[in-house]
């Protein structure tokens, strides 16, 4: 099993997350992050660090959330490692919570 990193995260990119990732599996985009399911060991550390809460072991997805299992594994291939804190987008606190982000993704 890995987690992922769903919805929420979009518009938002709070990395908290990363600075406590012991084999350093997450990935940046421009407004986005992802987890690399080849690398996740399922330290669990990472969820209780995301302000936006969304990240997710893979079995317990929501069911609207469930194609971001593909969108992380593909993301992670092609976006650069992130290994430290960086600060949250701009207005990330304004699209905190707010549903259907999904078509705003940058790839």
């Amino acid at each position: 099993m890995t987690y992922v990193v769903t919805e929420n995260c979009i518009q938002c990119k709070y990395t908290d997350c990363v600075e406590v990732c012991p084999v350093d599996c997450f990935h940046e985009g421009p407004n986005f992050l992802v987890i690399d399911p080849e690398e996740c060991i399922d330290c669990t550390l990472c969820v209780a660090e995301c302000p936006a809460e969304a990240i997710f072991a893979e079995d317990d997805l929501p069911a609207d959330q469930r194609q971001f299992i593909e969108i992380n594994a593909e993301l992670a291939k092609t976006w650069p490692v992130i290994v430290e804190k960086k600060p949250a987008l701009d207005d990330a606190d304004a699209w905190l919570g707010k549903p259907g982000k999904a078509d705003m993704l940058k790839k």
